[in-house]
């Protein structure tokens, strides 16, 4: 569903916060309302209290639900977004005292995410997402489900899917699923095919909006849609890079991160994510002119942990150079600056990825004693063969393996 426009207009939308100290709230606020405008959305207001916990029935306290409702209809507010995940309760409770649509911070980024979906695979793992997530809130939502007008946060599935009775909704959850595992298995064929024929891939990760796309066309001289908006690259994409050392790569750009990014967001994203925790190496990027680019890095470590992924080899990229005035990157040989807009470091930065890449491939030339069949058998299966040859004291090979079983052969190995 499109966004809603009152006159050509965005939604105007009404920001409330709880700070229980948890997290910056003023920092996690200012991404909310980036989060809006991606959505299509204006923040006219916000509204922030100081609680040691959340209210467990209305978000936030009675007199700040007072300040709301007059906010709310003072200021012609459309919309009113909670920084934070909202109970049935909750939301149902906040529609009833305001007189509109309360919807949360995690049904922004879902709507959002659904915006930018263009592959199959995305739109189905975003259907899947949203599914999940509205399974438990389906009983006793009535009014506060409707989909009257539409707006932000009301893109997806639909209202049809949404407001079905759960056994519906569970056997769509499974029918998904399955799609999924289908495309996943597909995927993983596909990294395996890369493997065994060579193929070196490094993945560009990090927050959302600081330059992934712009690098990868930099990088690469292509045209991958690039947007000042969160969440602009949803789908991961891949091009081939030459670099400096005579080595081809496949460069891979990866959907962006976010704070606070519900774990059922992972998962629902597991199979588009594992681009980058199979990747040889990690590009992983910050906004160097954001005054939060060093708590941004912290929480894509973070979720790279969450993937199993941290034990990669790491570039650190912090882009954005050019107007990141009074920055100082912490010093480290596997670090660069870079403005990928204007070129600036790149070639700095392709020689850090020459030196960080790990060389796992090796090309050799073998000579296999008849009575080593069964090797032979194995080395075709997981090398890439260039030639083969039977002589007549064995059989002679030509081809590309790991370094590991290169190294457990070198008894065979005629040519070096």
């Amino acid at each position: 569903m499109d966004f809603y426009y009152n006159e050509q207009k965005p939604q105007r939308v009404l920001i409330l916060a709880a700070d229980t100290g948890e997290y910056d709230a003023s920092a996690s606020v200012d991404e909310m309302k980036e989060l809006i405008k991606t959505a299509g959305g204006e923040t006219v207001g916000v509204i922030i209290q100081q609680l040691t916990s959340v209210n467990a029935v209305s978000f936030l306290g009675t007199g700040k639900i007072a300040e709301a409702a007059e906010f709310v209809r003072d200021n012609d507010i459309d919309l009113a977004v909670c920084d934070g995940e909202l109970t049935p309760t909750q939301q149902r409770v906040l529609s009833d005292a305001l007189k509109t649509d309360v919807i949360d911070r995690t049904v922004l980024i879902l709507d959002i995410f659904a915006l930018n979906a263009r592959t199959n695979e995305g739109k189905l793992q975003v259907e899947l997402a949203q599914l999940k997530y509205s399974l438990p809130r389906l009983s006793g939502k009535g009014k506060s489900m409707s989909r009257l007008g539409g707006g932000i946060g009301t893109r997806g599935p639909g209202e049809t899917k949404l407001e079905s009775d759960r056994r519906h909704v569970r056997r769509r959850i499974h029918a998904l699923e399955e799609q999924l595992s289908s495309l996943e298995t597909r995927r993983r064929r596909r990294r395996a095919r890369r493997k065994k024929d060579g193929v070196i891939t490094a993945a560009l990760v990090g927050y959302t909006n600081v330059g992934k796309s712009t690098l990868l066309n930099t990088l690469t001289d292509s045209e991958v849609l690039v947007e000042n908006k969160l969440f602009a690259t949803l789908d991961p994409t891949s091009r081939a890079l030459k670099l400096p050392d005579g080595r081809e790569i496949m460069l891979i750009d990866t959907v962006g991160f976010i704070s606070r990014l519900p774990h059922f967001l992972v998962e629902a994203f597991k199979s588009t994510l594992e681009e980058a925790t199979d990747a040889d190496l990690l590009i992983v990027m910050c906004d160097a002119s954001d005054p939060d680019c060093e708590d941004k890095l912290d929480i894509t470590l973070e979720v790279l942990k969450e993937l199993c992924a941290e034990e990669k080899p790491i570039v650190t990229v912090y882009n954005k150079c050019d107007v990141a005035h009074n920055f100082t990157a912490p010093y480290s040989k596997n670090t660069v600056r870079i403005s990928a807009k204007n070129g600036v470091g790149i070639p700095n930065l392709l020689e850090c990825i020459c030196t960080a890449l790990p060389d796992r491939r090796r090309r050799v030339q073998l000579l296999i004693p008849y009575s080593q069949g069964a090797l032979e058998a194995k080395l075709r299966g997981s090398g890439r063969l260039f030639g083969e040859e039977y002589r007549g004291d064995g059989i002679y090979m030509d081809i590309e393996l790991s370094f590991d079983d290169a190294k457990n052969i070198t008894e065979y190995i005629i040519t070096r």
